[in-house]
């Protein structure tokens, strides 16, 4: 279940005129017998709420004041989320004939056309104070406390995430709210700015609009407006029509390709995108690629082996992220491992919606052909799920057949698609050009007509920084290295890295040095075994530098790699002859 948690305004949302009426509240105990639940985030203060609406047990929490007060119906727990203006402030706007005026435990609420003396009074007390509109009601309240603020503190509370909430409202003040919610919806009779901004807007107005999206949510889980949701899709790159994209909620990817292919790359470039968009995932790492992944906690590693109660307990934050590193462990171990932690993800999801993705690198060590899964074990869909292999039949069937999209990588990637396609038991897509070159990836769907196309991806950070510091400091085969040979080829000096290359050009002699600055083989070099054009490209125009001093010519190479560089921490080796 995608969507977790309805957080409704109440006037002109769930109440009319004050009062929610018979079918409203039928329509929210409906939604409550789903496994789903309620968030009411309201601008009133609450001591009138609890008069107004006897249905407060409904909701799970009461965010009030615009969103400064939190309120537990079960416990009738009150949690105030900021300082309350001085007493000063409202008594200055009563002696100034503000009025009708009311002070809440944080806010101070009036009514247009008091805006300016509210704005006058804040700025002759020098206070961090904002106003909110409300259809014609001005609200005060302490900078950055609004209605999305209050329900943050809200889905902490019961550990959800913004990303499995549904919001709907019909005023300015619900804006902050229904941007923060995953889908937004505006009752009919809300204000026309708000229903522009929204994913969709109810045909009833007050609530009978909200029972409307109640029901939708209730058939369909919302998936029926799914693709109303185009802006929090997932760009993997570029194809034949324009910008390729995996919806945030519902493929399982394969991605695969030969050793060496990019499949890594791919990966971590929708890793930095569900990071971007602040989706949480759990990434299964066995032969530790992602131990230096900068923005999840890393569980395990070479040392020390993950913890199952560990692995939960970080995920139990919708803010944190975790790459679970099994390089600690024996092989033999890490498949029971991990079939102990899937069914408790899965559980996981089933309650609170999250991980919202799961990613399994080298997923035939986890999962291998010969696998066959406990009756009851995988649900008939897998969701939101990337699996990285090198081959489609080493994955076990009952895997394979639940994947829907492919990614493949290399010069097989039609064998890839053929072996994909028949394991879904799908008719083999008409596939004959060439395959994807360096930075590509062959893309296909089983739903649907759509042809596979080829898709250059973006570029990923982390990679780029994994390139940096191999190129810099690890070594390259022979037929990559660079060879300083002269020009009457006496020496046969190998640099495996970056790191060589600079200090064996600092030890040559200029004969050396200058025939291969003139034959152009530093940025030839950078270009077809670094891989980094815009390197190349600078290098060359020192290359081209017709009576450049050696020792210069030198200098502005190394100044070059060096700013792209990951180098030791002792920092950059000294330049014969420089001031050190």
């Amino acid at each position: 279940m995608r969507y977790q948690i309805l957080a409704t305004d109440y006037d002109g949302t769930l109440a009319h005129n004050g009062v929610v009426d018979a079918p409203t509240i039928a329509a929210l105990k409906n939604l409550l017998a789903t496994g789903r639940r309620l968030v009411l985030v309201t601008g009133r203060e609450l001591p009138q709420l609890q008069i107004t609406f006897p249905h407060l047990d409904l909701f799970e929490w009461v965010v009030a004041e615009n969103g400064a007060l939190l309120y537990h119906p079960a416990t009738k727990e009150e949690l105030l989320l900021a300082e309350p203006p001085p007493a000063r402030f409202s008594e200055a706007l009563r002696a100034n004939g503000c009025e009708p005026l009311s002070v809440g435990r944080v806010v101070v609420a009036t009514y247009e056309p008091h805006q300016q003396l509210v704005l006058k009074t804040i700025q002759n007390f020098g206070l961090e104070l904002q106003i909110i509109f409300n259809k014609g009601a001005v609200m005060v309240l302490p900078a950055g406390v609004n209605k999305a603020s209050g329900l943050t503190a809200a889905l902490k509370e019961m550990g959800l995430s913004p990303h499995n909430a549904v919001g709907v409202g019909d005023a300015e003040n619900d804006q902050a709210m229904l941007k923060l919610c995953e889908f937004s919806a505006a009752v009919s009779n809300a204000l026309t700015a708000l229903k522009e901004a929204v994913d969709w807007v109810t045909p009833a107005g007050h609530g009978q609009g909200v029972a409307q999206l109640i029901e939708r949510m209730i058939a369909s889980d919302l998936a029926d407006l799914d693709g109303k949701l185009t802006w929090h899709h997932l760009e993997l790159g570029v194809g034949e029509d324009g910008p390729v994209c995996l919806p945030p909620y519902g493929p399982s990817v394969l991605i695969a390709g030969p050793s060496a292919s990019g499949k890594s790359t791919v990966a971590t470039q929708i890793v930095e995108t569900l990071v971007e968009g602040r989706y949480q995932f759990c990434l299964i790492d066995p032969e530790g690629d992602y131990e230096n992944f900068e923005q999840a906690v890393v569980l395990g590693g070479p040392k020390a082996a993950p913890q199952l109660g560990e692995v939960l307990r970080v995920l139990e934050n919708p803010e944190a992220s975790v790459v679970v590193s099994m390089t600690g462990m024996p092989i033999p171990d890490r498949p029971p491992f991990f079939l102990k932690l899937l069914p408790q993800l899965l559980q996981m999801r089933a309650q609170l919606g999250r991980p919202h993705w799961l990613i399994l690198d080298e997923a035939h060590h986890l999962l291998p052909a010969e696998w066959l899964p406990p009756k009851g074990m995988l649900p008939d869909e897998l969701i939101s799920m990337v699996l990285i292999t090198v081959h489609p039949d080493l994955l076990s069937a009952a895997i394979l057949e639940r994947l829907d999209t492919l990614l493949a990588i290399g010069p097989e990637a039609a064998d890839i698609l053929q072996h994909f396609a028949q394991a879904g038991k799908t008719p083999m897509p008409i596939w004959k050009n060439k395959p994807p070159a360096m930075g590509e990836v062959l893309h296909w769907t089983r739903a649907g007509n759509a042809p596979p196309q080829v898709v250059k991806t973006h570029p990923c950070q982390q990679e780029r920084r994994r390139h940096q510091r191999k190129y810099a400091e690890g070594e390259l085969p022979p037929e990559r290295s660079f060879y300083f040979q002269g020009p009457e080829k006496k020496l046969n000096l190998r640099a495996q890295n970056l790191i060589l290359f600079l200090q064996l050009a600092d030890g040559v002699d200029d004969a050396t040095w200058e025939h291969h600055r003139r034959a152009g083989d530093y940025s030839r070099w950078l270009k077809g075994s670094i891989k980094d054009a815009d390197l190349a490209a600078e290098v060359a125009c020192i290359e081209a530098i017709a009576n450049i001093d050696p020792l210069e010519g030198r200098r502005q190479i190394r100044v070059a790699i060096e700013r792209d560089y990951t180098l030791p921490a002792t920092g950059p080796l000294p330049v014969p002859g420089a001031n050190n």
